[in-house]
């Protein structure tokens, strides 16, 4: 850890500072008391730091996040997601169109490779969901992640579990993603059904 690393602290609703490390020891830091330091986007509890929890001897607090994704935010990454996926798609076909040289054959390939798009939507929502990042390019371009009830890490086998009951969010007429507009945490069927949440980073 730099020692020069210089902490912003919010003190009485205010950012103060910068101070460093070695400063922090001797203020009325709290575990809730949110800091940030040079290369974050938002500040966090102090208790998130591995470098304050050992300095100050805090240890680390799990706790339900508070700040959920809209609907909008979340369609915009889904869209984002199923663009990407669809334009890997047709780049593969481009290339199966090297081998296949008929007209009516390369139609046929088209049309038969298409229920394959969903299929990669679940492979890939699933691995990035359960991936560090908790999110695909689309979550991730929105700031958003797919979290457990307490904001942890969701693991491989709950991602996909997720994806798949997004069947259901989806039948009928799309009520299970409109229920997130009934929902409190704005959890779609799905995220009920895999104890999931889908948050936005935190603002001060």
């Amino acid at each position: 850890m730099d020692d020069n690393t210089e902490y912003t602290v919010v003190i009485n609703g205010k950012p103060q500072g910068p101070y460093q490390l070695h400063q922090l020891k001797n203020m009325a830091i709290q575990t809730g008391t949110f800091i940030r330091k040079p290369g974050m986007d938002d500040y966090k509890e102090a208790h998130e730091f591995a470098e304050l929890r050992e300095l100050l001897g805090f240890s680390y607090q799990q706790t339900a996040p508070q700040y959920f994704a809209s609907f909008d935010q979340r369609l915009l990454a889904m869209v984002i997601d199923l663009f990407f996926i669809v334009l890997a798609y047709v780049l593969l076909l481009l290339i199966s169109f090297i081998f296949v040289s008929d007209k009516a054959q390369r139609i046929t390939v088209a049309l038969a490779g298409i229920p394959l798009i969903p299929v990669l939507k679940l492979i890939y929502g699933s691995i990035t969901e359960a991936s560090v990042k908790q999110a695909g390019i689309g979550k991730r371009l929105m700031n958003i992640k797919v979290t457990g009830l307490n904001g942890e890490r969701i693991g491989l086998g709950n991602a996909f579990g997720r994806n798949v009951a997004k069947a259901l969010s989806a039948a009928p007429f799309f009520f299970g993603y409109l229920y997130s507009f009934l929902n409190k945490k704005q959890q779609c069927f799905h995220d009920v059904i895999a104890n999931t949440l889908v948050t936005k980073e935190r603002l001060i």
